[in-house]
Formats: structure tokens, C-alpha cells, sequence
């Protein structure tokens, strides 16, 4: 039996994306009609049922921070899609983007009715150019249709949703820093308070969520919180889509219910690690993310059950490596990515991933010291309560975890020895 879903996938290969009438055969835009008709406390009350948590990573609870800004008496109110998909080894929202286009709008402009908006922007990154174009061709569609524009569906609620392209920054990532790129700005963190829900694009009250949780909405509201929640488990409702990358012979993206352990999703859904090789760790969520051991794979995959290990389901990336792979190097590849990423704007982060870094560095070439490896377990402190933002916050937790699990590989490269020979001393 399939462990895999198709809950928010349902359309994927059966509709041409951007197209109303296919949408609206699959039972398209249903979620909207019905959310005008229980109104936008009725909207409210069903997310926090369904306890549909963020999906781009912080998993904050969608109906509470609906809730929030719904009841903010400021106007114009604004709602932005993050579809920047900027950590490494997650590609599930490119998907949505391109195969079911207008399910990422339905949540939207139900978003947009619920919290009173008067617009929306799509910030879809620089290197998804044709994400962009069928967004903008599905975006058109759904206004000739009526249910974009002026008075959609007779009501007297009107909307729109414009597409920005980023510009590749992956501190875009993070809410405020997308809201001034969205703004034209440098994408630099803002401080907080005031929040963004309050002070947010234009300095007004602004609504961001990933595009996997915009997708989720018309599936909670048209089939109802009860029925999603007969997935998943109690603390971790629903399904998720997962990014299976790396050493696996089936790479891509799956739509799983929480729950299944780890050893389910790398050996019965991705086919096992390429070449029958030994899997070595598995990093659960992207770059910014921890490395799981082999020996923790029976771990389930929900917030409650990974959180107790010291994991995060994050993005949903899942990079499953195997025993060629040399920990040091691995480490060396992500922190010269954040050193690159890192906006500048606080020292800890700026600095703090350049001297990180070079000690790494140190130790591929067999200059490292044990000295060093406390260094790092300094930096690594200090960068995670010191940086102004999520960036700088999580780029050692890799390092952190590895220094956790594989630390006799760091000290075998203190003595020359490296077990696969990627590091030539």
C-alpha cells in the first residue's frame, strides 16, 4: 500500500494549470463560495480546528495568526505569498506554483476576504521564471472569470494579486526581510516589535505565509477541518509535502500524512539509498537545519516527535546522505553557502559564518586542532543568540549536530585522517 497522499496534490497531472474551467471541474473555488457563506469568523474558527500549522518552516498556527491581523482596525491591509524557496533542497513549492496554480490563488483570496485585504503580492523567486509566467497566466484567468477583481462573486469584496520577482537573496526568506525587497528595498531583516502583522508592506498591516499554506486552505474549507484532520497524528494533523533529494534512487516531491517515521520515507517511499550504499545521516529541513543520524531514522516525521530529538521538520527538505560523504567537507559546503547569504547587516552572522568557515576549512586541509573544535562550539553559541535574525540564528545548526553526532570525524582530521579521502591533507 502507498504511504504517500494526494490531499493538496490532488490535481497535480489532471488539469492544465491556469486554467478556470479544468480548476473549477476538480471542484475549484467551492472553498471560496463557501468561506463567503460562513464568513470570515467561520474561515478563522475552521483553521485553528484543522491546527494547520505554517508550512514554510516556523509553523506557526495559520488560524491564530489569522486571527491577529483580522482583528487589526488599520486599512489597507495586504497579504504576501512567500514563494521565495530559498533553502537548499527544497523545490515542493515550485510544484504548487506550476501544476495548481489557482489553488494557491483560492487560498488567497480567501485569506484576502477573511482578513479584509485590499491586495496580494506573490513574491516568487528570480530563478522560477516559469512559476512566474503561469502564476501571472492563471492570475489573469481567475479575473476575466470574476473571482479576481472588483465585487468578485457579487459580494462587494474586491481583490487583486500582483507577481513580484526576487532577486535570488535567501534572507528573503524571512518575513520582513521579503517585505522590503517586496518594497523595492535592500532585503535586509527589519527589528521587531513593531511585527509585520502591524507594520508590515507599506508600513501597514500585512498578512505573509508560504505558498504550501495558502494551498491548504481551500482543502481545509471546502472538505472541512474534520476531514483533514483524519490525517497525520493528534499534535500533528494533516499531510505535508516533502523535497526527497541526495543519495535516494527516488528523488522529487511526495505529499505524505505526519507520522511516518523517517526509515518509511527514505526506504519505502524513496527507494532506499542509491547502489544499496550504507546511509550515513539525513538532514530534515533544509541547510539551516540539524543532521539525524542513521540510528534516530525511526524517529516519526511530525513537529512534536522530532522537536524531543532536536530536529524540525522545517521546509519539508529531506537530504539523505550516504557513507562516501565526508562530514567535515559537508559542513564546509553549507557554511561557505551562509557566508555567501548572510545579508551583512549584524556582526555575529557576518562575521561570525566567515571565522566559522575558515576553521572549517582548517581542518579539510589537517590543520585543525581540537583547540578548534571548541571554537567552533563558541561560534556556533554565540551566532545562534546573538544574530539579528533567523539566518544568522539556525546557519550552525548543521555544524551543531554534527559536532553532536559525528564528532570523532572532526577529531580524526585533527590527526590527517579523513574515512572517505574526500579531504586530501
Amino acid at each position: 500500500m502507498s504511504k504517500t497522499v494526494r490531499l493538496v496534490s490532488e490535481n497535480w497531472g489532471k488539469i492544465v494549470p491556469g486554467s478556470v474551467s479544468d480548476y473549477i471541474k476538480v471542484g475549484g473555488f467551492e472553498a471560496l463560495k463557501k468561506a463567503i457563506e460562513i464568513t470570515p469568523t467561520g474561515v478563522i474558527e475552521e483553521l485553528k480546528k484543522s491546527n494547520l500549522m505554517g508550512r514554510g518552516g516556523a509553523a506557526y498556527p495559520t488560524g491564530i495568526k489569522w486571527e491577529q491581523i483580522y482583528v487589526i482596525d488599520k486599512y489597507p491591509k495586504y497579504i504576501v505569498c512567500n514563494a521565495d524557496e530559498g533553502e537548499p533542497g527544497t523545490f515542493k513549492d515550485r510544484l504548487l506554483l506550476t501544476e495548481d496554480p489557482l489553488k494557491v490563488i483560492e487560498g488567497i483570496i480567501i485569506a484576502g476576504y477573511t482578513i479584509k485585504a485590499e491586495k496580494a503580492y506573490i513574491y516568487i523567486r528570480g530563478e522560477y521564471p516559469r512559476a512566474q509566467e503561469i502564476m501571472k497566466n492563471a492570475i489573469k484567468n481567475a479575473k476575466e472569470a470574476g473571482f479576481l477583481g472588483d465585487n468578485i462573486l457579487g459580494t462587494g469584496f474586491s481583490f487583486d494579486i500582483e507577481v513580484v520577482s526576487g532577486a535570488g537573496a535567501y534572507v528573503c526568506g524571512e518575513n520582513s526581510a521579503l517585505v522590503e525587497s517586496a518594497e523595492g528595498k535592500a532585503g535586509r531583516p527589519r527589528i521587531k516589535p513593531p511585527y509585520i502583522k502591524n507594520v508590515g508592506l507599506f508600513n501597514m498591516p500585512t498578512l505573509v505565509n508560504n505558498v504550501e499554506t495558502f494551498a491548504y486552505v481551500p482543502v481545509i474549507i471546502a472538505k472541512g477541518a474534520e476531514e483533514f484532520t483524519k490525517y497525520g497524528t493528534e499534535k500533528s494533523p494533516g499531510t505535508k509535502l516533502i523535497s526527497i533529494c541526495g543519495n535516494v534512487v527516488n528523488r522529487g516531491v511526495y505529499e505524505i500524512p505526519f507520522g511516518l517515521t523517517m526509515r518509511e520515507i527514505i526506504y519505502d517511499i524513496a527507494g532506499g539509498i542509491e547502489g544499496g550504499r550504507e546511509l550515513k545521516f539525513v538532514q530534515i529541513g533544509g541547510s539551516s537545519c540539524e543532521c539525524m543520524p542513521k540510528e534516530l531514522i525511526d524517529t516519526p516525521f511530525c513537529y512534536k516527535e522530532l522537536k524531543s530529538k532536536g530536529f524540525s521538520v522545517g521546509s519539508g527538505a529531506i537530504l539523505v546522505v550516504d557513507d562516501r560523504t565526508c562530514v567535515v567537507d559537508f559542513i564546509k559546503c553549507i557554511t561557505e553557502f551562509f557566508v555567501h547569504e548572510s545579508c551583512g547587516k549584524c556582526t555575529p552572522c557576518r562575521e561570525g559564518n566567515t571565522q566559522v568557515y575558515n576553521i572549517i576549512k582548517r581542518f579539510t586541509e589537517g590543520k585543525g586542532t581540537e583547540k578548534d573544535i571548541k571554537l567552533l562550539e563558541r561560534l556556533s553559541t554565540t551566532m545562534k543568540y546573538a544574530s539579528f535574525c533567523g539566518l544568522g540564528q539556525t546557519a550552525t545548526n548543521a555544524l551543531s549536530s554534527c559536532l553532536k553526532y559525528f564528532r570523532e570525524e572532526f577529531i580524526e582530521h585533527t590527526k590527517g585522517i579523513c574515512r572517505t579521502n574526500v579531504c586530501k591533507f
